[in-house]
């Protein structure tokens, strides 16, 4: 470094501490906007641009097969319907294919992993042999799972553990390796860790064991048909070959599909592709490919938004403190201006003085960009904490390589933003001027337009930001009202999984009995009620129906979503019974089949309300039904899955009349407090088997506020940075009108000494203010119609153009203007004439 360039930054550091006020103040501004947009973009880089840990990951391409499927179709997080395929079809492309260097297949499935006496609810995925190395990772301890493991269904019971399941769990011991896991009932040997930092290919997962696809049945018996090609299940991935681009691969796999479908897909569909137009339509699907670089994650596009909106509002809260800044900068530039003459009349350049600015505004910036890192940090622990538990596993919320070069970058583009005019503007001095003023001096052109236009460039961004965060809590306050159709006050819940732990069906029904029974025995509980499907939480289950009386086109919409519930279930969960009954203990499989339906179910299938009782209906869509389950319940309208949603088509079913039960989620009313009830649920599962592990122990409030963290987060980011623009455009205003004053002083000492009274002075003070409000309030309503746009996706019931949102933020705008303003004003109006005229 130059001695020159030395001499500048030790000049901007001795000038810097002349003025701790102000680059405090500068340092706390920069700190919050920086810091809250390093650990947004933290967030962002996880979710959306974060590459996979793996060797080469621009070579990976996820693989689709959208269109028509028959039989079961099975997804998850990884994607939707359209991305699953069957066992079999995996085979024929893995050993056909020649566009890859690999091809892989995986999904995952719930488990119960014992070791040394300890059980505990896991995410498993199961992964083909050629899924370590299509991704090329090695190994943290151990050995990875091959194609060795993956070549006999039920022959391969061993088991590789995640880095951070083994951390948590087993402290990192070696030991572990060799050692056996019962995973869901089943003894497997642990043969390797996966790498550091490796959760998988899927964004929303995070697996904390791996096991061979073959070992599904063993584990699984929902995976259990190994040859059935219309059992759709199989997530898939690929690398491709040095050279190969993905169109050419595509085209390839393509190939190879359509010779598949002919041969071995469409012999197995039987009488289910009933003309010849489905056939050909069932012949005519192609697999699809995508980058895979990023891995997994369907919702990709539905995050967009939710970005778009979290860094506009901290990026108006940067731009307002680097405004304030701006303006602060303006106001000492002004009162350096006898220096900076002195140095320009001694032979320094203009291009000098302006670079020894731009380091004071870079030292600035680096100190607000450092500050802002425990921000950042600070903010991120405040989004872990309102996120739920499950969601908050899927991000790490640390201050990354990343976050440090984002912050870094930031803070440089800060410093051009906030120091460029002002270094401009107060280099621009008149040198005779000077030497004519008796030692005053003056820049050419006013500072006051700029400071005004800086003014109102804050006032419109606080008002847009104020009407999105208006938006965003009207939309929380409409999901805190929503109807959701059961009174959730004094009702716990949680799920337990005896198939997991290898329990028969028979067996499992005795434990569901003895669960029901034991807890309804508890002091305090007045009713207990099941259900294999929990509500609330996303879950969704459903199936067609054929009703007796509704006549049902080639093409109409048969679905239905349901569940299977034990007797007290509406009453349990406060849900009114409108007619029939509901289900006994005598609904059992050797008894008529007996469902429940709602009042959407009625409505979409055109029931006569006092005609629902006594309809038969049967599961399927079929020529010639049978109607074999005959409805002896209706009841009210509740939310299923999601508690936005309107209320879907629903019927019930006795759990007591269906085989294979492998979970049951429990509702359990009480008078307990949470802890309490936590305390007698967790005694009575001890009591009957202390290695079945209880899982989503909560409360039903706490259930449907977990659903709703995302919307409480928007709006808790969207208030408060609303508050803080809203805080620095009134410190903005503040410091532009008690600087405008000041500089004015002799002027209105000459009013006040020409009959002007203090009324009128502070009506002059406020009328500049008022035209200042007026144009950011045009600016920021114009803005915030933008944003809004943007924002309509996340809002609840809520319209992107709210009047009266816009009219309380203008509102507010308004007041806190002239607040700031009145000060000045009052200070002005006292002014002593006299004095004011020996100003200068």
């Amino acid at each position: 470094m130059s001695a020159r360039w030395i001499f500048y930054i030790r000049s901007a550091i001795r000038s810097l501490r002349r003025t701790p006020v102000l680059s405090a103040a500068a340092v706390l501004s920069l700190a919050i906007g920086i810091g809250a947009n390093a650990a947004i973009f933290s967030i962002f880089n996880q979710a959306l641009l974060r590459r996979l840990p793996v060797q080469q990951p621009e070579q990976l391409v996820t693989l689709t097969a959208p269109g028509q499927k028959q039989g079961r179709t099975s997804s998850s997080n990884a994607g939707g319907s359209e991305a699953v395929v069957s066992y079999p079809l995996f085979r024929d492309l893995e050993r056909g294919q020649q566009a890859f260097a690999g091809i892989a297949a995986h999904r995952e499935v719930p488990a119960n992993i014992a070791h040394q006496g300890r059980t505990s609810n896991e995410l498993a995925l199961l992964v083909s042999g050629s899924y370590f190395p299509v991704l090329g990772v090695r190994p943290a301890l151990g050995r990875l799972l091959t194609p060795d493991d993956d070549r006999t269904p039920g022959a391969h019971s061993v088991v590789v553990l995640s880095h951070a399941y083994w951390r948590s769990r087993f402290g990192e011991s070696p030991s572990i390796l060799n050692d056996t896991l019962v995973v869901n009932g089943i003894p497997m040997t642990v043969v390797g860790i996966a790498p550091r930092g490796f959760d998988g290919t899927t964004i929303e997962e995070m697996p904390r064991v791996f096991l061979p696809v073959t070992m599904a049945a063993a584990i699984h018996s929902d995976y259990d048909e190994f040859d059935n090609r219309r059992d759709h299940w199989l997530y898939m991935f690929a690398r491709l070959k040095p050279g190969m681009t993905r169109d050419a691969a595509q085209a390839s796999i393509n190939g190879l599909f359509a010779g598949i479908l002919q041969t071995a897909e469409l012999p197995e569909m039987k009488g289910a592709l009933r003309s010849d137009q489905q056939r050909a339509q069932f012949l005519s699907r192609k697999i699809l490919l995508a980058d895979g670089a990023r891995g997994e994650q369907p919702n990709r596009g539905e995050m967009v938004p939710i970005f778009i909106i979290l860094f506009s509002m901290t990026g108006i809260v940067v731009l307002i403190a680097c405004a304030n800044i701006a303006n602060l900068l303006l106001a000492r530039g002004v009162s350096r201006a006898g220096e900076f003459a002195v140095r320009l009349s001694l032979g320094a350049r203009r291009t000098q003085l302006i670079a020894q600015l731009m380091i004071e505004s870079l030292l600035l910036a680096i100190a607000g960009g450092t500050a802002g890192l425990l921000v950042a940090r600070w903010m991120l622990d405040i989004v872990r904490t309102t996120l739920p538990s499950e969601a908050g596993t899927n991000f790490r919320f640390d201050v990354d390589m990343p976050l440090l070069a984002f912050g870094f970058g930031l803070s440089l583009l800060t410093a051009l933003l906030f120091g460029i005019l002002p270094a401009i503007h107060s280099t621009r001095i008149r040198v005779m001027t000077m030497a004519k003023s008796q030692g005053g001096v003056t820049s050419t052109g006013a500072s006051g337009p700029l400071r005004s236009a800086l003014v109102t460039s804050q006032i419109a961004l606080a008002l847009a930001l104020l009407v999105v965060a208006g938006l965003f809590a009207k939309s929380l306050v409409n999901i805190g009202r929503i109807d959701l159709g059961m009174q959730i006050s004094n009702l716990t819940t949680f799920t337990v999984s005896p198939a997991l732990n290898g329990y028969s069906d028979e067996r499992a029904r005795v434990l569901f009995e003895q669960i029901t029974e034991q807890l309804s025995a508890v002091r305090g509980v007045s009713s207990v009620a099941e259900s294999t499907m929990p509500l609330l939480d996303g879950s969704n289950a459903s199936a067609n129906v054929s009703v007796r009386g509704f006549e049902a086109g080639p093409d109409a919409d048969l679905d239905a979503s349901t569940s299977f519930i034990g007797p007290r279930f509406f009453a349990t969960l406060g849900i009114p019974l409108i007619a029939g009954r509901e289900f006994s203990r005598a609904d059992v499989v050797a008894s008529q089949a007996v469902a429940i339906v709602n009042e959407a179910f009625a409505e979409k299938f055109k029931l006569a309300r006092d005609a629902v009782i006594g309809t038969r209906m049967e599961l399927g869509r079929n020529d010639k039904p049978k109607f074999d389950i005959e409805i002896v319940g209706f009841v009210q309208n509740a939310k299923y899955s999601q508690a936005k949603e309107d209320a879907v088509p629903l019927f019930f079913l006795p759990y007591r009349q269906r085989d294979n039960l492998r979970s049951m989620t429990y509702y359990v009313r009480s008078s307990l407090d949470t802890s309490d009830m936590s305390a007698a649920v967790s005694g009575v599962l001890a009591r009957l088997d202390r290695n079945l592990p209880i899982e989503e122990l909560r409360t039903m409030e706490e259930q449907v506020r977990n659903r709703a963290a995302s919307d409480l987060l928007l709006a808790k980011i969207a208030i408060g940075f609303a508050a803080l623009a809203t805080l620095l455009a009134a410190i903005g205003l503040y410091g532009v009108l008690a600087y405008s004053v000041a500089q004015r002083t002799p002027e209105i000492g000459v009013r006040l000494a020409l009959g002007a009274d203090g009324a009128r002075i502070r009506q002059m003070i406020l009328r500049h203010v008022g035209l200042l409000a007026l144009v950011g309030v045009v600016v920021g309503l114009a803005g915030a119609f933008v944003l809004g746009r943007f924002a309509a996706s996340l809002l609840f019931r809520v319209e992107s153009v709210d009047p009266a949102v816009m009219f309380a933020a203008v509102s507010v705008v308004i007041a806190v203007s002239l607040g700031a303003a009145m000060v000045p004003a009052l200070r002005a109006s006292r002014i002593d004439p006299a004095r004011a005229l020996r100003w200068e």
